[in-house]
């Protein structure tokens, strides 16, 4: 359903009052993992509210409204319970038509963690840190280098989620890497892997959690508290991770 007055997409649930419950409400959370990645949670309450608004904004925040007399967990339990909803969400924000800004000489790029810039390089190319890159129209250097990148993700990615499963005891059936829009990784019930290439322009951390998260979900097909501890037992650090997705998700997803 969408909402004429502020943009994005909402689902709602109608609230039916019950009897107060002397129990301690829980502090409302800041995020919401839903997928590869923690959505922002904005809770809110409405004096007026009926029922429970669950609200996906056009820069992927979730706006969580809390009606009188509803509970922050009940609320919470409600948005967690929309997870896959959200992720349909995400992925239609996803595919809304629009311009990416075009590359030149000079524009900084990541790769493998880092902004390089690119630069001239023989006749008919261009550099990028250690890759020389055929362009053929020099007017928006872009499309070239993300096709270049995309064909070493996927020379590079596979090897890497067949030695990391080996090294946990996990069969992985197949590993593809595709252009997916708001997605890092997915892993199917018949254990295919499937990989975002611009894993390339992350550091080695931020791919091999990606790689670790998706092969511990063929031990928990699920986002539940065990998943995640199986997760902080093949990568400890994985928070520091997400929080570099986090702090460079703009520079990726232009």
């Amino acid at each position: 359903m969408h909402n004429r007055f502020t943009g994005g997409v909402f689902k709602e649930w109608f609230f039916r009052p019950k009897p107060p419950v002397p129990t301690p409400v829980p502090p409302p959370a800041d995020s919401l993992p839903v997928g590869n990645r923690h959505l922002p949670l904005r809770l809110v309450r409405h004096p007026r509210a009926r029922r429970y608004l669950l609200r996906l904004l056009p820069d992927a925040t979730i706006l969580l409204t809390v009606p009188r007399g509803g509970s922050i967990g009940e609320a919470r339990r409600f948005a967690v319970s929309q997870t896959a909803w959200l992720e349909q969400q995400l992925e239609k924000l996803a595919q809304r038509p629009h311009r990416p800004p075009g590359w030149g000489i000079g524009t900084a790029v990541l790769f493998r963690g880092i902004l390089q810039p690119i630069e001239t390089g023989e006749p008919g190319s261009v550099r990028l840190d250690t890759q020389l890159i055929k362009v053929c129209d020099a007017t928006d250097l872009r499309p070239p280098i993300e096709k270049h990148l995309h064909q070493l993700a996927a020379r590079e990615l596979p090897p890497r989620v067949w030695e990391l499963a080996r090294q946990h005891g996990l069969t992985v059936q197949r590993v593809t890497v595709r252009n997916q829009k708001s997605r890092w990784g997915s892993c199917s019930r018949r254990a295919t892997i499937s990989l975002n290439w611009r894993l390339i322009q992350t550091p080695e951390l931020v791919r091999d959690y990606i790689i670790l998260h998706e092969l511990m979900h063929l031990r928990q097909m699920n986002h539940s508290d065990r998943f995640w501890q199986e997760v902080a037992g093949v990568c400890p650090n994985y928070q520091a991770a997400e929080q570099w997705l986090k702090e460079h998700a703009r520079l990726l997803r232009a």
